[in-house]
């Protein structure tokens, strides 16, 4: 067993969507467990899942690289994004709401907030929690009936704005430094 400064590594492990080897750590089973749950509980096929999307996000001239934990395409568009971090649900509602209108130019309209053992559906649209669980997590079935333009809004440049400066204020702001999931772009290289 090894030990960062912010992970304890206890190995490698086999990625389920990728067949990438990976450190493995308390998170990265949890993110597995879900991974597996959204192909063999919800029966999302493995391409449809895109895992650790990088998306960059700004406040003024600074910037940071977050990754989001999994993308789940429904049709041609994004349907869910699913975000994992431990603790609490609540305290990541904003934040996750908040990304999902930076991702893409249009609203995501499932948003999933998980510790690996609970979970909070959110609709991108009105921000309201619609479900709790895992088992809330909407299956294939229910994320393509989501198929048309009322679900996929375009979001505008002014909430886009917002929605990056709020982010970076939940996402980097006060971060732990060590985190490698974020990586802080500088405004002066």
């Amino acid at each position: 067993m090894q030990q960062n400064p912010h992970h304890l590594v206890m190995g490698e492990l086999t990625d389920f969507l990728t067949n990438n080897i990976v450190p493995d750590t308390h998170d990265e089973r949890y993110r597995q467990k879900i991974a597996r749950y959204l192909v063999q509980g919800c029966g999302y096929d493995k391409k449809e899942i895109h895992s650790l999307w990088p998306v960059i996000i700004h406040a003024g001239e600074r910037s940071a690289c977050l990754r989001i934990d999994f993308l789940v395409q429904s049709g041609e568009k994004t349907g869910m994004m699913v975000r994992y971090a431990p603790g609490s649900l609540v305290s990541r509602r904003l934040s996750n709401l908040a990304m999902s209108r930076i991702v893409f130019s249009y609203q995501i309209p499932v948003i999933v907030t998980t510790n690996g053992e609970d979970a909070e559906i959110i609709d991108g649209i009105s921000g309201k929690v619609t479900g709790q669980g895992i088992d809330a997590i909407p299956d294939k079935k229910a994320l393509d009936s989501l198929n048309d333009d009322t679900f996929f809004p375009e979001i505008s440049v002014d909430l886009h704005r917002k929605a990056s400066r709020i982010a970076y204020a939940f996402e980097v702001d006060g971060a732990c430094p060590c985190d490698t999931d974020i990586c802080i772009i500088d405004p002066d290289p």
